[in-house]
C-alpha cells in the first residue's frame, strides 16, 4: 500500500423531510457554517435519503429547496462551500451500489435507526431504508472527506463509513478510502422536545410546540420557550445540578449553543435563577439568533429559481470533485466505464 494523503475536507448533509427546527440549526447548520474556512467544507441536501419513504414529488422539491434556504440564510456562503442537492450528482448513488457490496448484511443489522423507525413493520419497510447507510457512506467518501460534523445519534453511520472504508481499502489491498472522523463537539448537538426532554426534538413529532421550527416567527418562538415544560426547582448553582433534570439541561444547552458560550458559563450568568426569568431570557435570545433566518429563508423561498442556480452551480462543482473518484473507484474494482 503506497501512504496516501487526503485533503482536509468536510462532509455533511440533511434530508428534506418535513422542515427544519433548531435541532438542525444548533446540531448541524450552524456548526457547518463554522466550519467554512477551516478547511474544504461540501455540503448536501441528500434528497435520495428522503426517499426511503414515499414523498409526496411536490413536498419534496419544495423540502429541498427549504433546506438550501435554510443553510443560506444561517450564512453558509456557497463561494466559499459546495452546496448542492444530492440527486443532481450521480455519483452518489453509483458509488452507493458499490458500498452496498462492500458492506455485510450483519453491520446493517446492528443500525439502530432503521430499528427505530421500522418498529414492528420492519418487512413493510423499503429496501432503501434498510440499506441506505451504504448510500450515507457514499455520501462521504465521494469527497474523500475526513471530518463529518454530525450529532450524537449519527456516529454509528459514520462509524459504518470508517468499516466500509476499511474493508475497501483491505479488499483491494489500496489505502484509496480515507478513515472519515465524525466530529461531535459543542452543547446543544443533540437537540431535546420542549415538552420531553428525555426525547430528541423532531421534525414528525405530534405537536407543534415540542418543537421550534427555523420559519416561526417571533412570537411563535416566544410562545414556546415559554411554554416548554421544566421541573419545579430553579436553576442550580452549578451544572453538575442538571443532572437527571432533562428539561433543565436541555434549555440550559439551547441557550449556551445560541450564545456561542457552554452549559457552565449559562448557569454562572443565571445561578439559581426561576424559570420566570430564565425562560423569557432564552426566549429572546432564541428571537435574536432565529428570527433573522427565518425572515431570510421567506425571502429566499420567494425566489426559487436562485435556489435551483445556486444548488446547480454546486453540483457542477461537486462532480468535477466526485466523478474523478469514482472513475477510480471502478479502476480498482474493475468495472469498465467509458
Amino acid at each position: 500500500m503506497t501512504d496516501t494523503k487526503f485533503t482536509p475536507r468536510v462532509f455533511s448533509g440533511i434530508k428534506p423531510s418535513g422542515g427544519l427546527q433548531l435541532g438542525n440549526y444548533l446540531g448541524a447548520i450552524k456548526r457547518f457554517v463554522g466550519m467554512q474556512g477551516e478547511m474544504e467544507t461540501v455540503y448536501c441536501v441528500v434528497d435520495l435519503h428522503a426517499i426511503t419513504v414515499w414523498q409526496d414529488p411536490a413536498e419534496l422539491a419544495n423540502g429541498t429547496r427549504e433546506v438550501a434556504a435554510g443553510y443560506l440564510a444561517a450564512g453558509l456562503d456557497p463561494t466559499k462551500s459546495i452546496l448542492f442537492n444530492q440527486s443532481q450528482v450521480p455519483a452518489h448513488a453509483e458509488l452507493g451500489w458499490v458500498f452496498s457490496c462492500v458492506a455485510r448484511v450483519g453491520w446493517m443489522n446492528r443500525m439502530t435507526q432503521f430499528k427505530d423507525k421500522a418498529g414492528a413493520n420492519a418487512e413493510k419497510e423499503s429496501l432503501g431504508l434498510y440499506a441506505y447507510p451504504a448510500l450515507m457512506a457514499a455520501d462521504i467518501l465521494l469527497y474523500h472527506a475526513t471530518h463529518v460534523p454530525v450529532g450524537e445519534d449519527q456516529k454509528q453511520h459514520v462509524e459504518l463509513t470508517r468499516d466500509i472504508a476499511a474493508k475497501f481499502n483491505h479488499d483491494f489491498k489500496s489505502d484509496f478510502f480515507p478513515i472519515t472522523e465524525p466530529v461531535i463537539d459543542g452543547p446543544a448537538t443533540r437537540v431535546m422536545n420542549l415538552r420531553d426532554g428525555t426525547k430528541k426534538m423532531s421534525k414528525s413529532g405530534e405537536s407543534d410546540m415540542e418543537r421550534v421550527n427555523m420559519t416561526d416567527d417571533a412570537d411563535t418562538i416566544v410562545k414556546k420557550f415559554k411554554k416548554a415544560k421544566t421541573d419545579p426547582a430553579p436553576l442550580p448553582e452549578t451544572v453538575e445540578g442538571l443532572k437527571d433534570r432533562p428539561e433543565a439541561r436541555n434549555l440550559v444547552e439551547i441557550y449556551a449553543a445560541l450564545d456561542d458560550t457552554t452549559p457552565e458559563a449559562v448557569i454562572a450568568q443565571y445561578p439559581g435563577a426561576g424559570w420566570g426569568t430564565f425562560k423569557p431570557a432564552l426566549a429572546d435570545l432564541a428571537v435574536a439568533k432565529l428570527a433573522p433566518i427565518a425572515d431570510e429563508m421567506g425571502r429566499l423561498m420567494n425566489d426559487p429559481a436562485e435556489i435551483d442556480r445556486i444548488l446547480g452551480e454546486g453540483a457542477e462543482r461537486a462532480r468535477a470533485i466526485a466523478d474523478p473518484i469514482l472513475q477510480k473507484t471502478y479502476d480498482i474494482v474493475g468495472l469498465l466505464r467509458s
